[in-house]
């Protein structure tokens, strides 16, 4: 799924000073003067190696015109440092030969050289959560166009196969693909008891080659698992991932929580994805970096025999890799302790 996924994502790696932070950058002791970019590094790991606030990339990047893709990074380029007056920063100060190269896609794509590019972070840990998944509206779900069969009257059908729904617009006519989607869990603030959205979880992508009244006819393409009767269909198209994202900062004010951990496990450690309370309409966006809290424990002062609340400790970092309006997922790049659902997410300090 990796490399299938990585020809579909455009990087953009912003020149310094398109972002603007309040912060104060300095070079982390023992940066290397030079590094080599070896395959398998990402963006963050880059990061890590010249600042200790890695999220802050963005300050000390200096987009090098004179060479192809000055914004990309691929494996085997040298980048180092630079001096600009009294400011430091860091560059591509030699192109590998596959830097140059350009990579012909699928015949509906551009030509690019994306796909060779390093990663802002690991996608095989988020590939799935960039396109096989949605936060909708409960009732967005409950409207929309169901699988009423599969073929042969089947009520489960498979790749290769076709499903038959119903339930549309009758003042509109069907899209040509739909993705089919299966409702997941309801995200519920834990503060404020608001509902936040519905996980919409796809299952596979079907293509309607057949309307007869009320009902469509789709061939199934690929499918992650079996269709069912009663599984909802959302317009969908050949879609791009498009990860336009560096480590940044978020906006001073963001405090939230963790409020889900994906994939069935209740410890939460490195390169697993969450979900958190913050999103579009809180100021995140796709690379912000936010730093993760352990709730401080209630103990009892043995002095005045009261109830005491300790301070949360910082115990990691996460990025966000996908913002809806009310939350977001985000990938745990750094964990001290193992964490869990209901920790603190902040603006890092």
């Amino acid at each position: 799924m990796f490399k299938p996924l990585l020809q579909r994502i455009t990087l953009a790696f912003f020149a310094a000073g398109c972002l603007s932070f309040a912060h104060a950058v300095d070079l982390k002791p023992g940066h290397p003067v030079e590094y080599v970019v070896k395959e398998g590094d990402t963006l963050w790991d880059l990061s890590q190696k010249f600042l200790d606030d890695a999220w802050l990339w963005p300050e000390i990047w200096q987009v090098n015109e004179q060479i192809n893709n000055p914004h990309l990074i691929y494996p085997g380029d040298t980048i180092g440092l630079v001096y600009k007056g009294k400011k430091v920063k860091v560059t591509v100060k030699e192109r590998s030969a596959a830097s140059n190269g350009v990579i012909k896609l699928t015949p509906s794509a551009r030509v690019s050289a994306l796909a060779s590019a390093i990663p802002p972070i690991p996608m095989t840990a988020i590939s799935s959560f960039m396109s096989n998944s949605r936060i909708v509206k409960s009732k967005q779900l409950q409207k929309a166009p169901y699988v009423v069969a599969g073929d042969d009257n089947r009520i489960l059908a498979g790749g290769g196969g076709k499903v038959y729904a119903r339930g549309f617009d009758k003042n509109e006519k069907p899209e040509n693909a739909y993705g089919i989607y299966r409702k997941g869990q309801f995200f519920v603030d834990p503060d404020t008891s608001e509902v936040l959205g519905l996980e919409a979880r796809e299952v596979g992508v079907g293509r309607v080659q057949a309307w007869d009244g009320d009902v469509a006819t789709l061939s199934l393409g690929s499918t992650r698992e079996e269709v069912l009767s009663g599984d909802r269909l959302l317009a969908t198209d050949d879609r791009q991932v498009i990860a336009n994202f560096v480590p940044s900062s978020p906006p001073d004010n963001i405090y939230g929580r963790m409020i889900a951990v994906m994939n069935g496990v209740s410890q939460i450690g490195q390169y697993q994805v969450v979900v958190v309370n913050q999103g579009k309409r809180d100021g995140v966006t796709e690379g912000n970096v936010l730093a993760i809290y352990k709730e401080g424990d209630t103990i009892i002062d043995r002095v005045t025999r009261q109830k005491v609340k300790l301070p949360s400790e910082r115990a990691g970092l996460m990025m966000l890799f996908r913002v809806f309006d009310k939350v977001s997922y985000g990938l745990i790049l750094r964990a001290k302790v193992a964490l869990s659902v209901g920790d603190e997410v902040r603006s890092p300090q």
